[in-house]
């Protein structure tokens, strides 16, 4: 009898784990839609100009949304430790709908004029407080629901259907690049993915309405603590806090220069075609997706800790390298091999990032301390990537974004070596 429960109780974390990660996959899809699909339709939403500046334009509104993140993750966070984890990711995925149905239906500049653009970033400020939210949300989720012993490998699923749902963005681009005359595109294809993305949040809705609620949230309601707040948070759990700002800060840089920056980069630094920069950048990422469970896996087994600090000791000696090679290749299988080698890098992070900070917080007050500083340090350097980047390029001196990346990297690996392996002193293990 006891030998069913537990095997009814693993299949309970499983089916969980499985629904709170497809819903996940969906939410960064919608995210990630618009940078892949951002060189088509720039020139329908801003005036005629050279590309950069285009993209300059559009990468601002990126950077905008990412600027509601820290609104929303306080938002959200606060309402995901009190109303419960399901709740949260329930609202979070109704947010990011409504955002990718105005996008798609929004005329252009020639249309409407400054309302075009206005819409645009009207609808990034609603998909920017839904990742705010999610991230915080689908983190603690995934942590509580996982067992002890491989706590690493399944909230590593976080990040594989965060990069599976930029695959598919990328996916839908590349079937759509093949199926459709450029023209086309540019001109009305573009919307298609908009739409997809609208589509499956509203199934995702669905879905996620009927997740099991976790134990370490339903302990949380019952035992007698604090209420989850801002103040709170930066009040009793100041070092915890600013811990989260400060290892994310080179982590989610990397994560964004080595991701969504790259595809652009292949473009408009190195010479490659739309299509064969898609191609490159959908091969690496599919890779880099199957190495999150297993370094996720191996954290459970090692620690935490010796994978951030790989990360960090590689990417301070190989970020600028990689990055300076890749702009004079021509050769679409050395830019491949090149853009997985900083992915590979950047794994050492991005694989075990969520239950580093799940593990450093109480349940009532999880979500909000995973949430709040990862989206402050996720705003202030990973939604600038792309736009500092572009400055540089366009004030001729594109070596000094591989500068930044590499001094950012190394001062959160300061953070790495000094703090204690979360893997052995983890809050979740109290629940």
């Amino acid at each position: 009898m006891l030998m069913q429960n537990d095997l009814a109780d693993r299949r309970k974390r499983l089916k969980s784990i499985l629904g709170g990660s497809a819903g996940n996959m969906v939410e960064w899809y919608d995210w990630y839609v618009y940078s892949a699909f951002t060189l088509y339709f720039a020139p329908i939403f801003f005036p005629k100009g050279d590309q950069t500046a285009q993209l300059l334009n559009a990468a601002a509104v990126f950077a905008v949304g990412f600027l509601m993140r820290p609104i929303g993750a306080w938002i959200m966070g606060i309402y995901a430790d009190r109303k419960g984890r399901k709740a949260g990711l329930t609202l979070s995925v109704t947010l990011m709908c409504t955002g990718s149905l105005m996008i798609a239906v929004t005329p252009g500049y020639e249309s409407i004029g400054v309302f075009a653009p206005i819409v645009l970033v009207l609808a990034r400020l609603l998909q920017g407080i839904s990742v705010g939210g999610e991230y915080g949300a689908s983190a603690t989720y995934l942590s509580e629901m996982a067992g002890k012993s491989r706590r690493g490998f399944f909230s590593s699923f976080q990040y594989v259907t965060l990069i599976s749902g930029q695959l598919l963005a990328l996916g839908v681009l590349l079937i759509l690049q093949f199926v459709l005359p450029e023209r086309d595109l540019e001109a009305w294809g573009w919307r298609i993915p908009f739409f997809i993305g609208g589509v499956l949040a509203v199934l995702v809705f669905y879905l996620r309405r009927g997740l099991a609620e976790t134990q370490s949230y339903k302990n949380a309601q019952k035992a007698e603590v604090p209420r989850s707040s801002g103040l709170a948070l930066f009040t009793k759990y100041p070092r915890e806090a600013f811990t989260v700002i400060a290892l994310t800060a080179g982590g989610t840089l990397a994560f964004y220069a080595y991701t969504t920056y790259l595809q652009k980069f292949l473009v408009n630094t190195s010479g490659f075609s739309r299509e064969t920069a898609s191609q490159v950048t959908a091969a690496a990422l599919f890779f880099f997706m199957l190495l999150q469970p297993v370094a996720g896996s191996l954290s459970d087994r090692i620690g935490r800790k010796p994978l951030m600090v790989g990360f960090g000791v590689l990417g301070v000696l190989f970020t600028y390298l990689i990055f300076s090679t890749l702009a004079g290749t021509k050769d679409p299988f050395m830019a491949f091999g090149l853009s997985l080698a900083a992915l590979v890098i950047v794994t050492g992070y991005t694989s075990i990032n969520a239950v580093v900070k799940a593990e450093l917080f109480p349940a009532h007050i999880r979500a909000l301390g995973v949430a709040l500083p990862y989206a402050i340090a996720n705003t202030v350097f990973g939604g600038t990537a792309e736009y500092v980047a572009l400055w540089f390029k366009q004030a001729g001196i594109e070596y000094g974004f591989f500068v930044y990346v590499t001094v950012m990297i190394g001062l959160s690996l300061v953070v790495y070596l000094r703090m204690r392996d979360t893997r052995d002193h983890s809050l979740i293990h109290e629940d």
